[in-house]
């Protein structure tokens, strides 16, 4: 079977976002020098094997275990008893390898099962149940969703469709591959929306610049609309995820904490009706910048671009017995996650958004496929899934539980209690940019692993209500615009040599301002009505 575009937008996203972190960051000047070969592809002058730690790696394979060592010999505050301090110096070894990448994110998300124990923070078996998570197992099912709308090219459909619909004047088609990319972003992983979006979007570009020339359109420079489609579809790739519980690790890992701390479900349909008319704000803002202000698109007319959108439609064909049948599992499980507290959670014995998205994912391996061997689905789809990320849960869900069970929550939250007293809007505010610049240069899911049982703590110190600060600082932790190295879809634009690292700088970082103000505006007004809750008393059944 070929490789899935999930995996291809993997390795490709991967491989990018490496060269940009060794442009940005790991370059010495000892590096070999570079020469171009008779067929225009680079060559090293010397063939030379590559280290096997970067600089970086390496001192971070050095820290986090000092750091560990340190803190269970050295630091010994009042009130920190020593199973807490044995959890804040195991999260302080695995944090470090997070940021640095000393050993791969995964890899390092097993540590709790042999540090906690060893260390009698918890017990191995405690440990171990958190990578079994419900939670894990709601985005298992949420993948095998993607990977049968991959498999059978209906994201693409999908995503043609909208682009038609929304109209092929140049701001409208960068309007439609935002809200395309958006969308699919919502239910696939950012990264294979944005892959599979950015070949179709040049293609259109290149087209078109194509057909100017032969009709002599002189006038008519594409560079800010090739610009404003590239940007365009990498930042809604990014922002579309904030959309549902299952678009993007941070979004998973917030419920997840929550439910691990506090006991207390984020519904599918509670994160859908609140984070959705954001993303939609956000994209729309996004794109008013893009195509007016950042790169303004001042031709009203694209060389060719209504009949390139008809050839991609004509191109995909009808629609296929696999396709109807995907297509419908996805809208009976996005239903059903919708409706669940509304319609069914009385009538259907332990009903969960878990069980949903199980129960879909494994129609897709029972239902035939009429043009092709076997099922929808096959097990051969598992060597697609991203394992990585389930585990990276299972460590953050770890991480979590030890905050809670050591009593290091209480004493961090202890801490904190000098903040009491500030402005509640000040905090959140600082918060969220505090995150969202983060996590520019560090993985966002690791990020949001990291930083939400802090700011559980940080909720009690200061006596407000933890999804105050929980939730904007989980939706900030999606949104890196301003480098390369900040999402797997801004590595891949960057990737296709079109843009430059100034550009994103610059594009982004207004970007990340509006999404600051979204966030906080929303969680302000908006967060208390869909949650039933007061955002400025911490409830006394969480303590």
């Amino acid at each position: 079977m070929e490789k899935s575009v999930i995996r291809q937008a993997w390795n490709l996203s991967w491989d990018a976002h490496e060269k940009v972190k060794q442009l940005l960051f790991f370059t010495s000047s000892n590096d070999t020098p570079i020469q171009q070969d008779a067929n225009n592809t680079q060559v090293s002058k010397t063939a030379k094997k590559q280290p096997s730690y970067r600089p970086s790696q390496f001192m971070g394979l050095l820290l986090g275990p000092l750091l560990f060592v340190l803190t269970m010999l050295l630091f010994s505050p009042e009130g920190l008893n020593h199973s807490a301090k044995a959890v804040l110096a195991s999260t302080l070894w695995i944090a470090i390898w997070w940021i640095t990448e000393a050993i791969p994110i995964p890899v390092t998300s097993l540590l709790p099962l042999v540090l906690f124990p060893v260390t009698k923070a918890l017990d191995g078996e405690s440990v171990a149940s958190s990578y079994g998570d419900p939670i894990v197992f709601l985005f298992l099912g949420g993948f095998l969703i993607a990977l049968s709308m991959e498999k059978w090219n209906l994201h693409k459909r999908i995503a043609i469709k909208i682009v038609s619909l929304i109209g092929t004047s140049p701001k409208r088609i960068v309007l439609g591959f935002m809200l395309a990319t958006g969308f699919l972003s919502m239910w696939v992983s950012n990264t294979a929306a944005v892959m599979m979006m950015v070949p179709i979007g040049t293609a259109i570009i290149y087209q078109a610049a194509a057909n100017a020339k032969k009709a002599q359109k002189e006038g008519v420079s594409l560079n800010t609309f090739e610009k404003a489609v590239i940007f365009g579809i990498g930042f809604s790739g990014t922002i579309g995820g904030l959309g549902t519980l299952i678009g993007t690790p941070p979004n998973i890992i917030l419920a997840a904490t929550v439910k691990k701390l506090y006991g207390i479900e984020i519904s599918f349909a509670q994160w859908m009706f609140f984070a959705a008319p954001i993303v939609l704000i956000l994209v729309l803002f996004s794109w008013y910048y893009l195509v007016n202000i950042a790169f303004p698109v001042k031709f009203k007319e694209l060389p060719g671009g209504k009949s390139l959108i008809k050839d991609e439609l004509i191109r995909l064909g009808k629609m296929t017995f696999e396709e109807i049948a995907v297509l419908s599992i996805f809208l009976f499980a996005a239903f059903m996650w919708i409706t669940r507290t509304l319609l069914w959670q009385d009538h259907i014995p332990g009903i969960s958004d878990t069980m949903i998205a199980i129960f879909a994912g494994t129609l897709l391996f029972l239902i035939p496929s009429k043009n092709k061997e076997g099922k929808i689905l096959d097990w051969d789809v598992a060597r697609e899934l991203p394992w990585g990320v389930l585990l990276l849960f299972g460590g953050g869900l770890a991480i979590a539980a030890g905050f809670k069970e050591s009593g290091l929550a209480d004493w961090i939250g202890k801490q904190l209690i000098v903040l009491e007293g500030m402005n509640f809007l000040i905090i959140v505010i600082v918060t969220t940019a505090l995150v969202l610049f983060l996590t520019e240069i560090t993985s966002n899911t690791a990020t949001a692993t990291m930083i939400l049982p802090i700011l559980a703590s940080l909720a009690v110190a200061i006596n407000v209500h933890p999804f105050a600060l929980m939730v904007p600082a989980a939706m900030a932790a999606n949104c890196a615009f301003m480098l390369p190295v900040g999402t797997p879809p801004n590595a891949i634009i960057f990737a296709t040599d079109r843009i430059t690292i100034p550009e994103m700088a610059k594009a982004g970082f207004w970007i990340n301002m509006i999404a600051i103000a979204l966030i906080v505006l929303a969680v302000y007004f908006i967060l208390p009505l869909i949650m039933d809750i007061t955002l400025t008393v911490f409830p006394n059944e969480y303590k």
